[in-house]
């Protein structure tokens, strides 16, 4: 009955990672129809990419070898499968989520644009929740909030995340402008919905964790 038990946890698990991963994807493609700025850590690679001279995805994969590291060196727990999902698939889910939310609204219009900032935001705290929760690894920009917190001790998870996300934003468009950016370009690193989500992404997945994911996993309605 324990092993039956075990197994079942464990398919919930996998199932939560996965999902979790995909729709984090999902979310970002509404960060895209919503044009207010990307995620924190995506601005801190636009501003990284406007210094160094190679394409962005090949830059893109050595920042996160590099996080990989760190996470390798600091506590490996934190990798797993949602780490491999993340490296080799999220960048095609992206795309093709972006492409689809393109067909279907054509003219979204500014209020269309609101509406889609607020539902990436939810989605993407909701989904991170999920995979951060199933314990089967996360991406290797996740892993930095979670092992200061986790395996360090240091802090709260919702107050460290808005750190780490607020550096982000911060070193993104500071690199911008020393690779002789403007300031009114400064849009095309971070925009509103990049500082709304790097204040707002701790917290909510916080929240989500202990009223939505962690009840499920426990399989528990949350009163």
């Amino acid at each position: 009955m324990q092993k039956i038990t075990e197994i079942d946890n464990f398919q919930k698990r996998l199932l939560m990672c996965v999902l979790g991963v995909v729709i984090c994807a999902v979310s970002v493609g509404f960060f895209k129809m919503a044009a207010f700025g990307v995620d924190p850590f995506q601005a801190f690679m636009a501003g990284l990419s406007s210094v160094i001279p190679i394409p962005f995805g090949t830059l893109y994969v050595i920042a996160n070898v590099i996080l990989l590291l760190f996470a390798l060196v600091a506590d490996r727990h934190y990798i797993g499968l949602a780490t491999v999902v993340n490296l080799f698939l999220v960048g095609y889910i992206v795309d093709y989520s972006h492409r689809v939310l393109r067909w279907l609204l054509p003219d979204i219009g500014m209020p269309g644009r609101i509406l889609c900032l607020l539902i990436a935001i939810v989605i993407m705290c909701l989904a991170s929740s999920f995979y951060f929760t199933a314990d089967l690894g996360v991406s290797t920009y996740d892993a930095v909030a979670l092992i200061i917190t986790g395996t360090w001790h240091r802090g709260q998870f919702r107050w460290v995340r808005i750190v780490t996300d607020l550096v982000c934003v911060l070193a993104g468009i500071s690199l911008y402008l020393l690779s002789g950016g403007s300031l009114s370009g400064i849009g095309a690193v971070a925009g509103v919905g990049t500082i709304i989500t790097a204040f707002f992404m701790g917290p909510l997945i916080d929240f989500f964790n202990r009223r939505v994911a962690q009840p499920f996993l426990q399989g528990k309605s949350h009163k």
